[in-house]
C-alpha cells in the first residue's frame, strides 16, 4: 500500500490536470469501485485535490466530494492533450485506456479523461457530501498527522499503547495518521529508538526526537517524489528516489550504519520487515 508521501505526491501531481474542470459523464465498469449517486457528482467542477492520511479528497463545489483510496494496486491515469500516471505501475500506463483493469471512469467537459484502475479491486472511489466526509468512519479514525501535532500531544497519543513495541504504535493509523513501513524505520533510526521497545518504557524526550524524524524523513520524500519502491511512481509516471537518496536502514541490510558504523540488520517488528542499528538502537 502507498505511504503518506507517496499519495502527497499523486495529489501534486494531478491537481494541475483536473483543478478547474466540471465532470460531464462517469463510467463505472466495477460495481465495487465506486460507491454512491454519480448523479450528486455530474456537472460539478472540481475546486482542489486534497488528502487525509492516504486517502485522495477530490473537492467538488456544491458540497460534494469524492474520496479515492488506491489501496494496494489502484492507479490513477489521466489522459488528456498530456498523459500522466500515478500509482501501481503495470502497462496500462502506455496502453490506450480503458485498460483490463479500469473500474471507473470520469470525463470532462474539454474531453480529457481520468481512469481508477485496479487490478485487485481493493481501492475505492466514495462520493460524499461535507457533512458525510467529516463523520466518515474511516477518516475519523485517524489521527493526527506528523505535522499537526506536538511531541506532548504524541506522547500521550502512544500512552494508549503502552504494551506494544513503539513502532507497532506509530504504526497505528488512529495514533499517528500516514506513517507506514519504510518511514517507521526511517524515523526510529533518527531517533536512535530500537522498533521491538515496548511503548512505555519510551520517554518524552525520546517520543520528541521520533516525531521529529518522522516529520524529517516524510519532508524529504515528498521532496523526492516518495520512495516508489517497486509499485509506485510519480504522477507523471517517473519513480520516486527518496530510497536511494536519503533512505539510512530502510532497505540497507548489511549495510555500514553511516551514523556508528554499525552493520544494519532486519528483523520483524508488530509482524512487518523491519531495518534498524543494534549499535546505535539498542
Amino acid at each position: 500500500m502507498p505511504e503518506l508521501p507517496e499519495v502527497e505526491t499523486v495529489r501534486r501531481g494531478l491537481r494541475g490536470f483536473i483543478v478547474g474542470k466540471s465532470v460531464v459523464k462517469i463510467t463505472t465498469l466495477s460495481a465495487k469501485s465506486f460507491v454512491g449517486d454519480d448523479e450528486k457528482v455530474l456537472g460539478r467542477r472540481v475546486i482542489r485535490l486534497g488528502r487525509r492520511g492516504k486517502a485522495l479528497i477530490v473537492k467538488l463545489d456544491g458540497g460534494w466530494n469524492l474520496m479515492v483510496h488506491l489501496r494496494m494496486t489502484g492507479q490513477l491515469v489521466y489522459v488528456g492533450n498530456k498523459r500522466f500516471a500515478a500509482g501501481h505501475p503495470t502497462d496500462d500506463f502506455f496502453l490506450e485506456m480503458p485498460g483490463k483493469h479500469t473500474r471507473v471512469i470520469f470525463e470532462f467537459e474539454d474531453d480529457s479523461r481520468l481512469y481508477f484502475n485496479d487490478q485487485r479491486k481493493f481501492g475505492f472511489v466514495k462520493v460524499m457530501d461535507d457533512a458525510g466526509l467529516e463523520k466518515d468512519a474511516f477518516l475519523m479514525k485517524l489521527g493526527p498527522e506528523p505535522w499537526d501535532m506536538e511531541s506532548r500531544e504524541f506522547f500521550e497519543r502512544l500512552g494508549r499503547r503502552k504494551k506494544t513495541s513503539i513502532k507497532a504504535a506509530i504504526l497505528d493509523q488512529s495514533v499517528i495518521a500516514g506513517v507506514g513501513n519504510i518511514y517507521a524505520d526511517e524515523g526510529l533510526w533518527r531517533a536512535g529508538i530500537f522498533p521491538g521497545r515496548l511503548v512505555k518504557g519510551v520517554t518524552e524526550s525520546e517520543v520528541k526526537e521520533l516525531l521529529k524524524g518522522v516529520c524529517e524523513v516524510m519532508d524529504k520524500s515528498i521532496e523526492s517524489g516518495g520512495s516508489s519502491m517497486k509499485n509506485y511512481v510519480r504522477a507523471d509516471g517517473t519513480k520516486g528516489n527518496y530510497l536511494e537518496k536519503f533512505a539510512k536502514v530502510f532497505g540497507r541490510e548489511g549495510e555500514k550504519c553511516e551514523r556508528c558504523g554499525g552493520i544494519i540488520k532486519k528483523i520483524r517488528v508488530a509482524g512487518r520487515g523491519t531495518h534498524y542499528c543494534p549499535r546505535c538502537q539498542k
